[in-house]
C-alpha cells in the first residue's frame, strides 16, 4: 500500500517560512496548513502550486465551545474541498463544561463537515483523547462517521504513564481518520521529539497496523524538536531529511 506522506511547515520550527522551498527540494508534495480563509483560498491554491504542493489536510484552531464554531467549521471544511484536501485536524478538550456538551456540538460538527466530504480529526491531546480509551469512549459518544482520531504516538507517551504506543494504536485503529509522524524517547511530560526513526516508536508496525486496517494516509510529519536546543536552519532542515530519509529506507515512503 502507497502511503501518503504529508508535512507540517511547523515541523521546520522558526524557519517554518522556508518549509515550502525546503519540501520541494526534499520531494514533499504533501503538506498540512491552516485553514485559509474564504478569502485567502485562491491566494494559498497558488502558493501551493507554486512549490508543486497539494494539501491533504488543513488546522482549525477553534473550540468547539466557541459561539462561531460551526460557522468556523463550515469555512475550513469549504476550503479543505476546495484545496482537494479530505481531513479537517483539530485539538479539543471538553473542560469545565462537560463530554456530553462537548460531544453534542462535534457530532454537529460532523454533519457540517460531511456536506463537504472531509472528516474532522481530533488530536490526541487532554482531555476527550488522551489515550485509547478516552479516544473510544469520545468516539462512541460522538457517534459521527466523519468524525474520527487523529493519531500522534508521541502523545500517547507525552501525556501519559506506563503505556505502550503500538498497544494503543491497535485499540483506536478503526477510528483512526488520520496519523501524525511525531518520535519521542519515550518520558511523560518530557519534551524530546527527534527526527522520525531516532526515538522508541516502532514505525514499521504502526503503519502496518494502520495499513492492514486501510488506512493510507494521510500521515503527516509533525517535528518538534528538543526541549532547549537551538538550532539553525541547515541543522533543522537535516532533521526532516534524516525522517524523510528514514521513511525511504524502511520501505514507509516511495
Amino acid at each position: 500500500m502507497k502511503n501518503l506522506i504529508s508535512c507540517r511547515p511547523e515541523s521546520f520550527g522558526p524557519y517554518h517560512a522556508r518549509a515550502f522551498e525546503a519540501l520541494q527540494k526534499l520531494g514533499i508534495t504533501n503538506v498540512e496548513i491552516a485553514a485559509p480563509t474564504p478569502e485567502q483560498v485562491e491566494a494559498t491554491i497558488a502558493e501551493l502550486e507554486k512549490y508543486g504542493l497539494s494539501a491533504t489536510s488543513v488546522t482549525l484552531g477553534s473550540k468547539w465551545s466557541d459561539a462561531d464554531f460551526l460557522d468556523r467549521t463550515r469555512d475550513a471544511a469549504a476550503a479543505a474541498q476546495k484545496l482537494g484536501a479530505r481531513i479537517i485536524f483539530t485539538s479539543q478538550n471538553a473542560g469545565d463544561a462537560g463530554r456530553e456538551s462537548a460531544y453534542e456540538v462535534l457530532r454537529s460538527a460532523g454533519d457540517v463537515v460531511a456536506e463537504y466530504g472531509v472528516t474532522l480529526v481530533l488530536e490526541t491531546h487532554p482531555d476527550l483523547c488522551q489515550n485509547a480509551t478516552q479516544a473510544l469512549e469520545t468516539i462512541r459518544g460522538i457517534n459521527h462517521p466523519n468524525v474520527r482520531i487523529n493519531f500522534d504516538p508521541a502523545n500517547v507517551y507525552y501525556y501519559n504513564e506506563g503505556v505502550d504506543a503500538i498497544a494503543e494504536l491497535r485499540q483506536v485503529v478503526e477510528v483512526v481518520g488520520a496519523a501524525h509522524l511525531k518520535d519521542t524517547n519515550g518520558g511523560y511530560k518530557t519534551w524530546h521529539f527527534p527526527a522520525i526513526g531516532e526515538g522508541v516508536v516502532d514505525w514499521p508496525t504502526f503503519f502496518s497496523i494502520l495499513n492492514e486496517s486501510g488506512l493510507s494516509g494521510p500521515f503527516t510529519l509533525e517535528i518538534e524538536g528538543i526541549e532547549g536546543e537551538k538550532l539553525s536552519y541547515e541543522e533543522t532542515y537535516e532533521r526532516v531529511e534524516k525522517s524523510v530519509t528514514y521513511l525511504r529506507a524502511t520501505g514507509l515512503m516511495s
